[in-house]
């Protein structure tokens, strides 16, 4: 039995059935040192060489595979791409080092707009993710600036026609607002490249933040701070398998302790805290510098407290927290 050449690189983890099509068409692909094409296949048990761009890939058998997927909360400012020649920051420069395959992310969320960004290392679950053709729902939260009345929701969830095709929303809900800023959560079930902010901007309004808060039935929650992840536990990751007619995954790579929420939140703070301060300090000094006036801030608040009667708290004071402060945000739901 054979496997097209571009579904076993998916599963080895090289990106998803899409991003390796496009791969092989370039011809970036090699087997046994023979430039690939598409239609290519390889048999079960084969002893062939595949490379990419020159560089070994590790093929992974299909009873080797472990799906892994991870929930990433994306801030704005972060680009969807492995690598830029600028040196801005990317979505991958957060995630765990994997010992086999990479990250494949489950489509991608413009530079500006933030929230959930799902990462697999099963390219083929990837694709049936992003596909169309499989109508999973991804929820949004948008603000937008400018008038909105009820002719252009009723437009919005009706079809509108843009450059590339007809485009709606599955579902407008409003959220509240003030003046000409207006938040609404809306409903897409495809991923066409920057679709939310060209349906408003087909309504003459501007949208002014976007964020990204439901993939299928995967929320983002106050779990998950900005610029933190999240592995999912066995049943979350076969809920996505089952919704595109996958094989449930049997292994997991999270321990029982990681299987009871995994992190704390304070603890994914200071990971993503020490990742943005390795990123910022390139010398011993600017390490010094920080500490430094970390202690000028605490001695000025000690000072400041003190001059205002206020008393220091210590010991187990210190530690008291309001305990709904932190406590997730209940997912919204529709009836």
């Amino acid at each position: 039995m054979s496997e097209k050449l571009q579904k076993v690189l998916a599963r080895s983890g090289q990106g998803s059935r899409r991003e390796l099509e496009l791969m092989i068409q370039n011809g970036r692909v090699s087997i046994d040192g023979k430039t690939a094409k598409l239609g290519d296949r390889l048999e079960d048990g084969h002893d062939s060489i595949v490379r990419i761009d020159g560089h070994k890939i590790n093929l992974v058998a299909p009873s080797e595979e472990v799906c892994r997927v991870l929930a990433y909360n994306k801030p704005e400012g972060e680009l969807c791409t492995r690598h830029d020649p600028d040196g801005r920051r990317t979505v991958f420069d957060r995630l765990p080092r994997l010992e086999s395959g990479r990250w494949v992310s489950v489509g991608r969320l413009d530079a500006n707009t933030s929230g959930l960004l799902l990462f697999t290392t099963d390219g083929e679950l990837a694709n049936r993710l992003m596909h169309p053709s499989h109508r999973v729902e991804r929820e949004y939260m948008v603000r937008v600036f400018g008038d909105v009345n009820e002719q252009m929701i009723k437009n919005l969830v009706n079809g509108v026609e843009l450059e590339d095709g007809m485009a709606r929303f599955e579902d407008v809900v409003y959220a509240g607002g003030e003046g000409m800023n207006h938040t609404f959560y809306v409903m897409l079930t495809e991923g066409r490249n920057r679709e939310v902010r060209r349906l408003w901007d087909s309504q003459g309004v501007t949208v002014s933040r976007l964020k990204r808060v439901r993939y299928g039935d995967i929320f983002l929650t106050k779990d998950i701070p900005r610029g933190g992840w999240m592995e999912l536990e066995l049943k979350e990751v076969n809920y996505l398998r089952e919704m595109v007619e996958l094989k449930p995954e049997e292994n997991t790579m999270l321990t029982v302790e990681g299987q009871k929420r995994k992190k704390g939140v304070r603890q994914i703070r200071r990971a993503v805290r020490r990742h943005e301060e390795r990123i910022n300090d390139d010398s011993p000094r600017g390490r010094r510098g920080r500490q430094d006036k970390r202690r000028s801030s605490s001695r000025n608040k000690d000072a400041e407290a003190t001059s205002q009667g206020r008393r220091k708290p210590s010991g187990n004071a210190a530690n008291r927290r309001n305990p709904l402060k932190n406590k997730p945000a209940k997912p919204r739901t529709r009836k």
